[in-house]
């Protein structure tokens, strides 16, 4: 779980009228983050541009991944074990010229 700092917890009243002064916190790193609490609990995260955009590229990166790990799997996969398209159509009642 990721843990907060107190000057990093802000209540949704506070950022709603203060909201410039806690963006430019974000903005300037003044903090790495900045939660928004509403009753006690947090409801949203403000991060900036360039930690948000390296967690998206490294999401993206750990998706590329997976999916690596999965044709490697595949390709270990003996020809005997291989499934016949038109049966698999066939047994799901599909066909190509839907």
């Amino acid at each position: 779980m990721v843990s907060y700092a107190q000057n990093e917890l802000v209540s949704s009243t506070d950022i709603s009228k203060q909201f410039g002064r806690y963006l430019s916190n974000v903005s300037n790193h003044e903090v790495e983050k900045l939660a928004i609490l509403k009753n006690n609990k947090i409801e949203a995260v403000i991060l900036p541009t360039d930690i948000y955009e390296n967690l998206i590229n490294l999401l993206e990166e750990k998706e590329d991944l997976e999916i690596l790990k999965t044709l490697e799997n595949r390709l270990k996969t003996p020809k005997d074990k291989y499934l016949d398209g038109d049966e698999v159509l066939k047994e799901l009642n599909l066909s190509l010229d839907d």
